[in-house]
């Protein structure tokens, strides 16, 4: 499996809109970050997790010409409102894109892009043609070559969704996972880990927190994600223990 981080920044990316600060005017690319986002690739099939409103600019700057499915985290704007951009892959498909989410995440998605649910019409190319699929907390699911299971987390004042398929997980989008969760994730070879900034936060996990975490977890390879602008790169980097690293926009670990 191939793991691709199309962006691994907070809600606003960095740098942000109106912002002096070193790591915002840092020229360094591992420094710019846009919202959010991974594509997951097995033998023929490509799976990407969450439809950033930096969609476009992901999959021309990853060569992205194939989705099979998506998989949502939450409904947050950072998170879904790319969605739009999906039609170009049920177009190259000529088939309805499978989007797979909770049943609040997909309620959601239905009420703002309404038109993109829409039955199908063949060959349209104008708008998203999306077919929803729900799934609950620790559903297992198989999308094609790869099998998938979901899990909660908490993130803030509403729940998102994890994701693990073999010895790989994601957990963006999350300030406190259950020892339970903790449990079931370890053995697993790389997780990709939410890490917003030094301080705690209300709805996301902060440095210590995240590598308490990864204490418990104990994977080969912790990758930091969701990072906002407070984290320089190589500092950032240089601090961290053995087996754990910040993301970059297009990182690429393979399993």
């Amino acid at each position: 499996m191939k793991i691709t981080i199309l962006g691994c920044g907070g809600s606003s990316g960095v740098p942000l809109i109106g912002c002096d600060c070193e790591v915002c005017k840092s020229a360094n690319q591992k420094n710019k970050r846009l919202r959010s986002s991974i594509l997951l690739e097995e033998k023929n099939t490509a799976l990407l997790i969450d439809s950033s409103p930096d969609l476009r600019q992901q999959a021309l700057a990853n060569n992205i010409r194939k989705v099979d499915a998506v998989l949502f985290t939450h409904a947050h704007a950072d998170h879904t409102a790319g969605l739009d951009e999906l039609r170009s892959f049920s177009h190259l498909g000529n088939k309805p894109l499978p989007v797979y989410s909770n049943s609040i995440t997909l309620a959601d998605m239905k009420t703002r892009f309404a038109y993109a649910f829409i039955p199908e019409v063949p060959r349209i190319w104008y708008r998203p043609c999306l077919l929803p699929h729900e799934i609950q907390d620790n559903d297992k699911f198989v999308i094609g070559d790869i099998v998938a299971e979901s899990f909660p987390q908490t993130h803030g004042k509403i729940i998102s969704l994890g994701f693990k398929t073999g010895d790989f997980a994601y957990s963006t989008d999350t300030n406190y996972l259950a020892p339970e969760i903790l449990e079931n994730l370890k053995g697993i070879k790389i997780w990709i880990v939410d890490c917003l900034r030094y301080g705690k936060a209300p709805t996301h996990s902060h440095l210590e927190q995240t590598l308490e975490w990864i204490k418990v977890v104990k994977p080969e390879l912790a990758i930091l994600t969701h990072m906002g602008h407070e984290f320089e790169y190589e500092k950032l980097k240089a601090d961290l223990p053995p087996g754990i690293v910040p993301g970059y926009d297009g990182m690429a670990v393979e399993i």
